[in-house]
């Protein structure tokens, strides 16, 4: 008899994620205060933090059984008995970074640690060619 799944099929795996989405959605837990005008009137925005497997993890932990945060089990693709969760687990991994890269584009999140979350990089390669042209010199210390 195979082990029991926390999470008991794909369809509540996305429907975690999409509550989870909508948590981080309507979080109004992160702003950004500014004083603007000549008067330095307080601005204050609401910020909307990025989805990250390790938020999703925190959330599931808070509103499931599972009592680690790690799904490592349905979202790696080696266990054969979690081969249904794949597809799901696919297109959160998916949303996920999509949002990191669309907000790190559009200026709303870090784009160097958006490019380093998602290994994203600027790969430049620099070849150096060169040579050193070296007079003949006078014999120094009777060399030969």
């Amino acid at each position: 008899m195979g082990k029991n799944k926390y999470i008991e099929t794909p369809e509540k795996m996305y429907e975690l994620f999409t509550k989870y989405k909508e948590s981080i959605n309507n979080s109004s837990e992160w702003e950004k205060v500014q004083y603007v005008g000549k008067d330095g009137d307080r601005v204050a925005d609401a910020l909307k933090p990025p989805y990250t497997m390790e938020g999703f993890e925190i959330f599931v932990v808070d509103n499931t059984e599972v009592t680690y945060p790690d799904l490592t089990e349905y979202f790696e693709g080696k266990n054969e008995s979690y081969k249904d969760y794949f597809p799901i687990c696919s297109r959160i991994r998916n949303e996920i970074r999509a949002n990191q890269i669309t907000g790190g584009m559009l200026g709303f999140y870090n784009p160097s640690i958006t490019q380093r979350l998602n290994g994203l990089a600027d790969k430049k390669e620099t070849t150096l060619k060169g040579s050193i042209n070296i007079p003949n010199l006078p014999d120094i210390g009777n060399r030969e």
